[in-house]
Order: structure tokens, then sequence, then C-alpha cells
């Protein structure tokens, strides 16, 4: 049994370890940046705390003293990073910097959560060993964070990973999938990009894919996704039919007719192989993720 502390615990991927860690024998404290969103989780199992102060951080972890930090806090709207480069690096770097320094203090490893945006999209699908060149600030600092992480003497793992969706409670952010459905139930016409490749993955299979890694005693680099690479385009005609929505709301446009602050890669999307070998990772199809989604919106919003 190890002792596992969860950043950014109110976050979809964070939600979903905590439900992953109540399942099994391990301990666990559940930690993030403002008051508990879980309303399942018992109160002594949270921390406030924020990994940009390194003396808040490290009184949580000494307190604790885990065997494993699964790093889940993250600045992630690649937009906003972009025009707030300094609080992203606070977060995205000197948090990371924060975390690497504590846990040397209590001898504990770090799991750190990356992302397909360190890319630059020009050959995707990407394997873990292939040269990073992010095209964003956003990408940019994660980079900066997994150098910080492979430069360290600790065995630490970095888990990357791709456009994440799925349902959890008191959510502060949206995703891709619920961000179709809500449009199309609403009967708005919705724009979306064709000419970028992803491979979306379920936060289930990636909080899963962590806990493998950690009971594997993991190190390194892991690519953890979906199996299935596809547009946006093709993700939100494949969300409609699967809830039985007006397709005829979704429009096919590119990346040049919007404005946004950051670059995004064309085409990313990962070749999961090496964490199906090593690690036993099996993630569900994107039509099944489609179905613990729903189940899950049923769930919080009856």
């Amino acid at each position: 049994m190890a002792k596992i502390l969860v950043t950014g615990s109110n976050g979809l991927l964070g939600q979903k370890l905590l439900a992953e860690l109540s399942k099994k024998d391990h301990a666990f404290l559940a930690t993030s940046f403002g008051a508990n969103r879980n309303t399942e989780l018992d109160p002594g199992d949270y921390r406030e705390m924020d990994i940009t102060s390194l003396e808040m951080t490290g009184d949580i972890v000494r307190g604790f003293n885990p065997d494993y930090i699964i790093n889940t806090a993250a600045m992630t709207q690649v937009d906003d990073c972009e025009s707030q480069q300094e609080k992203c690096y606070n977060i995205n770097v000197k948090g990371v910097e924060n975390l690497l320094a504590t846990a040397a203090e209590v001898n504990a490893k770090l799991l750190h959560i990356s992302t397909d945006f360190i890319f630059d999209g020009e050959a995707g699908p990407y394997r873990e060993d292939d040269s990073p060149n992010p095209v964003s600030y956003y990408g940019w600092s994660k980079l900066e964070a997994e150098k910080r992480i492979l430069e360290d003497s600790g065995e630490h793992a970095i888990i990357r990973t791709v456009l994440v969706y799925g349902m959890a409670e008191n959510m502060s952010r949206s995703n891709i999938v619920l961000w179709v459905k809500d449009s199309l139930e609403a009967g708005k016409d919705i724009n979306v990009v064709n000419d970028q490749w992803r491979s979306p993955t379920l936060a289930e299979d990636l909080a899963k894919g962590c806990l493998l890694a950690v009971e594997k005693n993991a190190k390194g680099i892991y690519h953890i996704s979906g199996d299935e690479i596809m547009t946006p385009y093709e993700l939100a005609l494949r969300t409609a039919r699967h809830f039985e929505l007006d397709e005829g709301l979704v429009h096919e446009t590119d990346g040049s007719r919007f404005q946004q602050a950051a670059k995004r890669p064309p085409k990313t999307g990962f070749d999961i192989s090496k964490a199906r070998r090593d690690l036993g990772y099996n993630p569900v199809r994107f039509e099944n993720g489609l179905d613990i989604t729903a189940d899950l919106i049923l769930k919080f919003k009856s």
C-alpha cells in the first residue's frame, strides 16, 4: 500500500484519481487551490494547497509524508497561458520545482501530468522518444517542467496525455465533449476544426493509467491517451450521433478561421504501445467513453 498525495484534486482528472483511489488500499491526501469541490470526499482527506508556494507545499507534503505525489495541477488554458505568461510559468514550472524540492525532503516520487502540446504537430502520432518542439507558451512551460523532472535525481515519471474529456462533480471547466453536447442541446450552431488531429482521452482511463504507473513503480515518460486519432470535427459528429442530437448544427472549418492567441499543433495523437506493454494500460473505445460520460451526466445533473 502506498501513500499518495494528489494535487489539483478539484479538477476533472483529480476527481477521477480520488474515485479510483477510494476503491483501493492506498492512503491518500487530496490537495487543490481553493476549497474542496468533491462532496464525496471525507473533509479530513483534503488540504488546500497552492503549489506556487514553496512554504505551503513543503508543510503539507512533510506533514503527510507520501510515497508518491501525483501532480495534476496546471494552468492549461492555452490562450490564457500565452497572454499571462508569468502566471503560467509560476504554476507550470515553478510549481513543479517546488514539488520536486519537497518530494526530495521526504523521499517521494513525483508522477507528473504533461501534454501533447510539447510537440509541434508536424509528425504525429508521437512516441515517447520523439523530439519535442512546442509552438505555444503553454507547450513550452510543460516542456520546461519535464526538463526539471528529468534532470532531478529522483525516480520520477511523466505521463503525457491528449484532449481529456469526461464528467465529474462541480467542474470548474468544460471539455470538448460536454461543449458539443450542451451547444447542440441548446440548438446552437458550432464551428469545429477538421485540420487538427488528436487522440481524445477519457478521464477515467487517464486516472487508471496514472495508478498503473504508481503500482508498477514506473519511471520515465509514458504516453497515455485514447487509441483513436480523429479531428475535433469528427469527434463532434460522433458525439452528436451518440446523444441523438442534430448533426446539421456541426459545421466544418479550419484553424485559420479562429483568432486565437496561441498556435495549436496540427497533428498530435499518441502511440500508446509502451503504456500497453509496460503498464497494462488499455483504454476504452471512444463510444464507450461517451457511454460512461452520459451516465455521469445523469448522475450529477439529476
